[in-house]
């Protein structure tokens, strides 16, 4: 089994301590920094932006794995993408030409990927598939940290992973939404190879950075 990689959700770290907690992520081999994008019509929910996104990668080395979970995606790409050539997610449904979108994402530097609300069929996205690098499966309805988990997703992982098994892709699947303690061996186990986590584990209230990060290699197997 290929290495599970962790991309910490940023919008559940300690702002107040960021820095700190940044130190820590990069001592500890942290894979990516998840970044969620929101505009207050995708999802109704504000979240983090432009600005943050380029004070974080002149911060540390750590690669950017940023999800747009916003309108028209296509006029925000090249700002997003110059960020360290991150790893940049669409929701396939906010384009008009979500091929186009993808192709833009590639020329700009950056590893094209795609989002799948719970609500998405793995299939309605499947002619996108040769196209993406990477693949997130949204285990619960974007837009906010802290939800419970939609039971029929870890089946999108299986389905999603059977696909990219048998057309021999080139795709990490990653899975978002309460990558919790208790889900997190059911994601693995699925076929899920990023871990997006956030309050439901590494950022869990009362607990340091440092221990849950233990925690959670040794549940996936890593140092």
């Amino acid at each position: 089994m290929s290495r599970i990689k962790v991309a910490p959700s940023m919008m559940c770290a300690d702002f107040l301590n960021l820095e700190k907690q940044i130190e820590v992520m990069e001592a500890r081999g942290i894979d990516y920094l998840h970044i969620d994008i929101m505009d207050g019509h995708y999802v109704p929910n504000f979240t983090l932006g432009p600005d943050f996104c380029r004070r974080l990668a002149a911060a540390t080395n750590i690669p950017l794995d940023i999800h747009l979970m916003i309108e028209n995606p296509d006029s925000y790409i090249p700002i997003f993408a110059a960020f360290g050539a991150p790893a940049l997610y669409i929701h396939p449904e906010t384009s008009y030409h979500p091929l186009r979108s993808l192709q833009l994402i590639r020329s700009c530097g950056a590893r094209p990927g795609i989002a799948l609300d719970p609500a998405v069929p793995v299939d309605s996205s499947r002619p996108l598939l040769p196209y993406v690098d990477l693949a997130c499966i949204m285990t619960v309805n974007s837009g906010y940290a802290g939800q419970k988990l939609i039971p029929h997703t870890i089946d999108k992982v299986k389905e999603l992973t059977a696909i990219i098994d048998a057309e021999r892709l080139e795709i990490e699947i990653e899975v978002d939404g309460n990558v919790s303690w208790k889900n997190i061996p059911l994601m693995v186990e699925a076929g899920a190879r990023i871990l997006v986590a956030g309050s439901s584990s590494l950022f869990e209230e009362g607990t340091e950075l440092e221990a849950t990060i233990g925690r959670l290699y040794q549940l996936i197997g890593r140092e």
